[in-house]
């Protein structure tokens, strides 16, 4: 994939995100909602930074499943019951996403949910690689 991340001048900071990803490859890749699941179906983890860790592991295995890499993501929705708690632990969930995925950001959004599918689960990621 040859990403161009986009951040206009004119809009804020684009910090952990940015705010336009224009990619071009041969195969798109759509990744279905990762929340924290186990390999048993499980939800594992107590606190959100926990949770976001091993949905974001999920999220990062099946894309290396379909040939991807982190910096193959052009676009990735986190879905929260809890907006607030992840505004709150936003610097925590950045170290995690700096560590598993690195610092080439997608264009991402966060929204407010009422519930997940598993009631346990505090967020979910979905998202969409271009791969080459």
């Amino acid at each position: 994939m040859s990403p161009e991340r986009i951040n206009p001048a004119q809009l804020s900071p684009a910090t952990g995100f940015s705010h336009a990803v224009a990619a071009t490859g041969s195969r798109i890749v759509f990744l279905a909602g990762q929340t924290a699941l186990d390999g048993s179906g499980k939800v594992v983890g107590q606190t959100l930074p926990e949770q976001f860790e091993r949905a974001l592991a999920n999220l990062l295995t099946a894309l290396e499943a379909a040939g991807g890499t982190p910096s193959d993501l052009a676009r990735v929705t986190v879905y929260a019951v809890d907006v607030a708690a992840y505004r709150e632990h936003a610097a925590e969930l950045g170290r995690v996403w700096r560590r598993l995925a690195g610092r080439d950001y997608p264009a991402m959004a966060v929204v407010g949910v009422v519930r997940l599918w598993d009631t346990e689960a505090q967020l979910e990621l979905d998202g969409i690689a271009v791969l080459p």
